[in-house]
Formats: C-alpha cells, sequence, structure tokens
C-alpha cells in the first residue's frame, strides 16, 4: 500500500549529525549566557522558570540557569526547555545567514518527488518545532520548507522512543497508522513506530553513530526508499 504520509527525522536521516552538534548546539552554547540575560523579563521568562523547576533549583539566578541548559547542550539532554531556547536563538541565526540547513544530497530530489507524487511530508525531531522549519527554509542550496506540510516535537508529541508520540501524530495528521512511513536512523525510534501501527525503513549514512538493528529493512540512502513497497 502506498504511504499516504512519510515523516522525517532530521539528525542521522536527512542532514549529518556533526551539522546539527556543531552548528546548532555551537550557535547557542555561545549565545545562551548573553540572550538569558538580555530576555530574562520577555522571551525568556519562562525557560528560565521551566529550567528551575526542571533541574529542581528554584533559586537558580540567571547564569546559573545558563549553565544548566549548556550542560544539557553537551550531554544531548531532549530537554524542552533548553529545545525551546535553541530554537529562539538560532532563529536570529538563520535569519541573519550564520546559520543553514544542511542536507545529504540525496535528499532533495526524494522530498521533491515524494511531494509531486501526492505524499504528504512531516518532520518529527526533538528539536523545536521553530528549528525544524527554519532548518528546512534556510537550506544551504535552496528553501526545501514549501515541501513539508507539518512538523512535531517533543513538546507537541512527547518523546520518540514511545508509542504514544506516534500515535498522536497519526491523529493529528488524521491519516491511518497503516499508510505512514518513517525514516529514522534511530533502532529504538522505528521500534516504537512499528508499536503504534507505522510502516519504517531505517536510515544509515555512513559515518553515522547509530548502529543498525534487525527487524528493521535499513538503507543508506533516500534513493533506495521506495513508498510503493
Amino acid at each position: 500500500m502506498t504511504p499516504v504520509a512519510v515523516v522525517l527525522d532530521i539528525e542521522g536521516t536527512t542532514s549529518p549529525t556533526a551539522s546539527v552538534r556543531e552548528d546548532l548546539y555551537g550557535y547557542t552554547r555561545a549565545r545562551l549566557p548573553h540572550w538569558l540575560a538580555e530576555y530574562r523579563d520577555g522571551a525568556a521568562a519562562s525557560i528560565i522558570t521551566a529550567t528551575r523547576e526542571l533541574a529542581d533549583t528554584p533559586d537558580a539566578d540567571v547564569d546559573a540557569v545558563a549553565e544548566i541548559l549548556r550542560t544539557w547542550l553537551g550531554s544531548d539532554v531532549k530537554a524542552e526547555p533548553l529545545k525551546a531556547a535553541q530554537g529562539l536563538i538560532c532563529a536570529e541565526g538563520f535569519r541573519a545567514g550564520e546559520l543553514h540547513g544542511e542536507f545529504f544530497p540525496d535528499v532533495a530530489p526524494a522530498l521533491e518527488k515524494w511531494h509531486a507524487a501526492g505524499i504528504r511530508l512531516f518532520v518529527y525531531s526533538s528539536g523545536s518545532v521553530r528549528n525544524q522549519r527554519d532548518w528546512f527554509e534556510f537550506a544551504r542550496d535552496r528553501e526545501l520548507a514549501s515541501l513539508i506540510n507539518g512538523h512535531f516535537d517533543l513538546a507537541t508529541s512527547g518523546p520518540k522512543r514511545e508509542r504514544d508520540s506516534y500515535e498522536r501524530i497519526a491523529a493529528a495528521i488524521d491519516v491511518p497508522a497503516a499508510q505512514i512511513l518513517f525514516l529514522s536512523d534511530h533502532p529504538d525510534e522505528l521500534d516504537a513506530a512499528v508499536e503504534a501501527g507505522w510502516s519504517v525503513i531505517g536510515v544509515h549514512r555512513p559515518g553515522e553513530p547509530n548502529v543498525p538493528r534487525p527487524p528493521h529493512l535499513w538503507v543508506d540512502t533516500f534513493e533506495a526508499v521506495d513508498p510503493d513497497r
């Protein structure tokens, strides 16, 4: 059965892990202290509060909150206040031309082909929806945002290794689980999607860290993905 929707992971799947970790993480790390201090009574207020609550440090000042967020960033903790801060900080970098979405060369042609065939395309990543949209809109070679029908993150859908998250996405896009194909480099995410009734294909790019694991089908390029299989 041809899928009605293809849901894409970003890091390690559409884009090199290094580009996300070095570019987005590095940009965020360098600007966090100043950004929190500048917007402590505005855009950063809810992030500061949420970080204090999550870290159980109610009296942490702005500098301490910045250090907590930087520690989480270094450990790749999937914390919502960190992802929210990263989305807002990096939005400035994308619009200033200091950041660009980086994609494997086979991704754009595949997305264009699937989009032209009437397949709806969605993104589900631990990065904030705002970061996701900017990543596709400000892609280095050409904008890809116009090909994407919607975005999902931890705040909107939940953790990527839990079945319920995929059930929420299926309900949100109003597509039967059996007609959704999920592409990801992480075996645990594929397992959770299968539990929710989705079809899955693992994507293992050369040099990427996650190791393929049975029983899933694995490919190393989107050129090998046949939604009609």
